[in-house]
């Protein structure tokens, strides 16, 4: 008969880098530089970061109420010695939840541990009964950490303090804006059915607004104030974007694009205002313009010289598609990069209606940035209401990709210029 053998089970202390790192860190600790009582208002407070749980907060606390006072000042040692029976009669839990909480706080970089040969926890003192050494838990590793530990609780506190506000702020502009509502009469059923479908979109994004990120609030209060705004017709804001840092919610960014000079900025888009001529000045006298009539006069100007040749993207910088698309910071969608500005694009798409396969064909066929770029586009007319269905214009907008007459780039510097003669009337 052959030799059986028995898988022997690792016994101790299981030692991880992370764990010889905080015991290292622990031997760095300058003493006195904390005293006890701060440590016990950290631990309390570190729930909040979710570092730990409320639990594993309550052993801690009990750990540091342990050692003395004067263990913590400049030539003390808070090393402490109860055992897991001890602390766990003193938080009422059982000795293997002691033990695993333990593990939990040294693996979270809250306590380390001087183990001896048989695991037993004990001090050793000199002549004078002082503690000089000893085996069991070491608390210098919450002096070594406590400049960082305090610093993310104060952002922990500042977060929720921002999120709290952003969540008022947005249940009060939902508030007005459904209010607005039943108060703007001089506008038609038609123009106000279509307001009422845009805010009830926006609540629908949001969902649960407990729960939604900040983020999201922010941007769709900013939008919410902007439809008040239009239900009020009040003049539009200037582009410029005027930063304050005594703003409640400095993060919001709800400046606005200059109104459009038309009889009815809100009532449904006219045949006039559909134009396919994007990028020409005088846009009120172009004709009517249906999906597959996009940009008629760039068809006219390629067909004229019979070369499809299209204009690279590194002709358009984000600077003038942000010149070109005020939507853009209406939103609080303004990017910083190429990067934030596709990531954007799905939002973007909910907002103006705009279904995923139709994103997801123009992204097939131009490319990510480009799609991009023309989502933008669709945003912008839209929000001019020269377009009534952005899904069937973004697909045009694809098509004509696909045909290789697609010129973004003119349609860009066409809609900056309009922006920028808007501004100075």
């Amino acid at each position: 008969m052959g030799k059986t053998q028995t898988d022997q089970r690792s016994i101790g202390r299981r030692i991880t880098p992370q764990r010889a790192h905080f015991r290292r860190l622990a031997e760095s600790a300058e003493m006195g530089a904390v005293t006890r009582t701060q440590l016990a208002v950290l631990a309390q407070n570190l729930p909040c970061t979710g570092l730990i749980n409320g639990t594993e907060s309550h052993l801690l606390v009990t750990l540091i109420n342990t050692a003395p006072s004067e263990a913590f000042d400049k030539l003390g040692r808070p090393l402490v010695f109860p055992s897991n029976q001890h602390l766990g009669f003193q938080i009422a839990r059982s000795v293997g939840r002691v033990s695993r909480l333990l593990s939990r706080l040294f693996d979270a970089g809250m306590i380390s541990m001087q183990d001896s040969g048989n695991y037993k926890r004990y001090p050793v003192r000199n002549g004078d009964g002082e503690i000089t050494d000893g085996c069991g838990i070491d608390l210098r590793i919450l002096i070594a950490r406590y400049t960082e530990l305090n610093e993310l609780v104060r952002r922990a506190r500042a977060e929720k303090k921002s999120a709290d506000a952003a969540l008022r702020r947005y249940r009060g502009a939902l508030r007005n804006a459904r209010q607005a509502l039943t108060v703007a009469a001089e506008h038609s059923e038609r123009a106000l059915a279509r307001l009422a479908a845009r805010i009830d979109r926006v609540s629908d994004i949001v969902g649960i607004a407990g729960k939604a990120p900040s983020r999201m609030l922010r941007r769709a209060t900013a939008l919410l104030e902007w439809l008040v705004e239009r239900l009020m017709q009040l003049p539009r804001r200037s582009e410029e974007v005027v930063h304050s840092q005594n703003m409640t919610c400095p993060h919001v960014e709800n400046d606005m694009h200059k109104q459009i000079t038309t009889p009815d900025p809100i009532a449904e888009s006219n045949g006039e205002r559909r134009s396919a001529n994007a990028e020409q000045l005088d846009f009120l006298k172009a004709g009517s313009a249906s999906k597959r009539a996009f940009e008629v006069s760039l068809r006219r100007r390629r067909s004229e010289s019979n070369q499809p040749q299209q204009l690279p993207q590194a002709l358009v910088a984000l600077q003038d598609v942000l010149r070109a698309v005020p939507a853009l910071k209406t939103y609080g969608l303004a990017p910083t990069s190429w990067a934030d500005l596709a990531r954007a694009v799905p939002l973007i798409c909910r907002f103006a209606g705009i279904s995923d396969d139709a994103r997801r064909r123009a992204v097939e066929e131009m490319g990510e940035q480009q799609a991009a770029v023309a989502v933008a586009v669709t945003l912008e007319k839209y929000e001019r209401q020269e377009v009534s269905s952005p899904g069937g214009y973004l697909r045009a907008m694809t098509e004509r990709a696909r045909a290789g007459e697609l010129h973004l780039a003119r349609s860009i510097f066409g809609l900056a210029a309009r922006n920028s003669m808007e501004v100075t009337h």
